[in-house]
């Protein structure tokens, strides 16, 4: 498919490296949010400026977030989690700039429901240990071990298959409002995207970031604790 030829790519020790434009734009959004994390947290100071009590709203937002949600032993879990929602928020956005979303393509989206399943397991064997981890999988009787399995190898499908699927609507969708708009007239694409784009592109990409962070921070709780 067009949307998946590689924008560009060069050969390194024998294979041939392709890069399609959803990557290039994650990088470009780690290397913003990059820029913005140094500009808001360089030069901190004892009594904050505008932008360090920026950068302090959102630390404090986030920690009252992880609080909230699964309770304040799992603050440690913090930096993850706003790395991801802020990572995803920027990708979701993406469509505001005239832009694909990158989370669009099935590749992106199981990629960090891959990155979350494993910071799950990890983060459970570091706080009850590798067999207890293991023991886990046999409660609450040793038969039902294989479903135990089974419930974990479906979480980073299920959490990558939502938002694939919502975000390729939203871009499904989006196309064709403005397809409809554009075959009615010129001055139908005046003022009306603006209503749509504010749905698809801001309130529903911003939505699969909160259920995305919110599930993650979820199975960090229900499978460390189990």
């Amino acid at each position: 498919m067009e949307e998946y030829a590689p924008l560009f790519e060069f050969h390194l020790f024998g294979y041939n490296l392709e890069f399609p434009v959803n990557i290039v734009i994650e990088w470009a959004i780690i290397a913003v949010i990059a820029i913005i994390a140094i500009y808001l947290t360089s030069n901190l100071k004892k009594v904050p400026d505008k932008r360090q009590s920026v950068a302090e709203t959102i630390v404090v937002t986030l920690n009252n977030l992880v609080k909230e949600v699964v309770g304040e032993k799992f603050l440690n879990i913090v930096p993850y989690i706003g790395t991801v929602a802020i990572f995803l928020l920027f990708m979701n956005l993406t469509g505001l700039f005239g832009f694909e979303p990158p989370t669009k393509s099935y590749g992106v989206a199981l990629g960090m429901a891959l990155i979350s399943f494993l910071v799950i397991q990890g983060y459970t064997i570091k706080k009850i240990g590798l067999i207890h981890y293991a023991i886990g999988y046999t409660k609450p009787i040793f038969v039902i071990t294989p479903l135990n399995i089974l419930e974990r190898v479906i979480v980073p499908l299920s959490l990558s298959l939502r938002l694939f699927g919502n975000m390729m609507a939203s871009v499904v969708i989006m196309g064709i409002v403005y397809e409809g708009l554009r075959s009615m007239g010129w001055g139908y694409q005046i003022g009306i995207p603006i209503f749509v784009s504010l749905y698809f592109d801001i309130f529903d990409g911003a939505l699969q970031m909160i259920i995305f962070t919110m599930l993650t921070m979820i199975n960090i709780k229900i499978i460390s604790d189990h």
